[in-house]
């Protein structure tokens, strides 16, 4: 508990210390530094690499998008729902929801403009501060990691999903300054704002199973299904 309190103190401080960089504008100069770094010095409407890398950041990008969290998480609602985790799958979906609420709140507060320096590789719709892929995929990804985690006995297994889906949050995240729709400060927050509300919620459900107000871990078991005896032949 108290190592949980410690990382959600640093997480909280860093977005803070990122959010008072990018209201100063004293992130102006190394964000634009860093975004230029991922375009070719020749053409900088050219990200770096070959087309297949560029191919490749859109698939990973796409991994963030609104349309994938939201199947991913209807998928693994609906999974609890029928391994009657009724109320596991309401927690999950109240995370999900509010970190997309409050991820949409601090757009609206902050209202930073997206980047104009290169053409943007992707449709956006919102403002850029924090990033909304990177934040989300924080929250969605890390949540579900973990929810899979608690059914784990095996500790390397565990560890496994959980930087797995830290891996793959901090992919996207990357994707979206390479494509140039996020300077690297807005992703920089995202990462700290998602981690920071999955784990905040974590440590709530937690409380909540031990209180018994959610079901405990665990996957549910068929109880006609186990009596069935077992036929060797």
């Amino acid at each position: 508990m108290l190592l949980t309190m410690f990382v959600l103190a640093g997480l909280a401080w860093i977005f803070i210390w990122v959010t008072g960089e990018v209201v100063g504008g004293d992130s102006h100069a190394l964000d634009e530094q860093l975004l230029m770094s991922m375009r070719s010095a020749a053409d900088p409407s050219d990200p770096l690499g070959p087309h297949w890398v560029e191919e490749l950041m859109r698939d990973i990008t796409g991994l963030g998008g609104v349309g994938v969290l939201t199947f991913l998480t209807l998928v693994v609602v609906g999974f609890l729902i029928l391994q009657n985790k009724g109320k596991v799958a309401l927690v999950v979906v109240v995370t999900i929801g509010s970190g997309i609420a409050l991820s949409l709140l601090m757009k609206m507060g902050f209202d930073r403009p997206r980047p104009e320096l290169v053409p943007h590789e992707s449709y956006v719709y919102t403002t850029s501060f924090p990033s909304g892929h990177s934040m989300m995929s924080a929250v969605v990804y890390l949540s579900l990691a973990s929810l899979l985690a608690r059914v784990q006995q095996n500790r390397r297994v565990k560890i496994y999903l959980v930087a797995v889906a830290m891996v793959l949050t901090m992919m996207i995240g990357v994707s979206r300054v390479y494509m140039g729709v996020h300077w690297p400060t807005d992703v920089l927050a995202g990462w700290m704002a998602g981690a920071f509300w999955a784990l905040l919620c974590y440590m709530v459900t937690r409380h909540l199973q031990h209180s018994g107000a959610v079901e405990p871990e665990g996957l549910d078991v068929d109880p006609d299904a186990a009596k069935t005896p077992l036929t060797v032949r």
